[in-house]
């Protein structure tokens, strides 16, 4: 399934966020490298800090059922006066898949930016820096 951008998946998604307190509705499209596509919303929990942001949402079932690698993820909210931007930890979740693909962020107008993930995390810390050389004698001193 091809989509457009911003994906009007991600317009779909935002309508079935679980936002009771925030009341900030949140969707995203993500498109694997082979075309498919997952969607999520965010979901709120009345322990704000274990609420689920939508991009990570679509991202957890994209891995779920096995992909790893993505083109694009489209993000939509109902923000007007700017475009929506994922989250310091949604960044560092989208880092983890790579750091060249798309993310687009939206209006409800249907205007919208592309950026690349490193261009919203630069100088980022990924799964290739835990295989560099460590010094492993460390003393503690305390």
């Amino acid at each position: 399934m091809a989509v457009s951008v911003p994906s009007p998946l991600s317009l779909q998604a935002k309508k079935r966020a679980y936002c009771p307190y925030s009341k900030f509705r949140v969707g995203a499209a993500l498109l694997t490298m082979d075309n498919y596509v997952f969607t999520g919303c965010n979901v709120e929990n009345a322990c704000y800090n274990l609420g689920v942001c939508a991009e990570r949402n679509a991202m957890s079932k994209a891995v779920s059922e096995g992909y790893r690698s993505f083109k694009a993820i489209a993000i939509a909210s109902d923000m007007d006066d700017h475009f929506i931007s994922p989250c310091g930890g949604c960044r560092q979740f989208m880092r983890e898949f790579g750091p060249n693909w798309d993310v687009y962020m939206s209006k409800p107008d249907g205007s919208y930016r592309k950026m690349r993930v490193d261009e919203l995390l630069p100088a980022s810390f990924g799964p290739e820096d835990l295989s560099m050389k460590k010094v492993f004698d460390i003393p503690n001193e305390y």
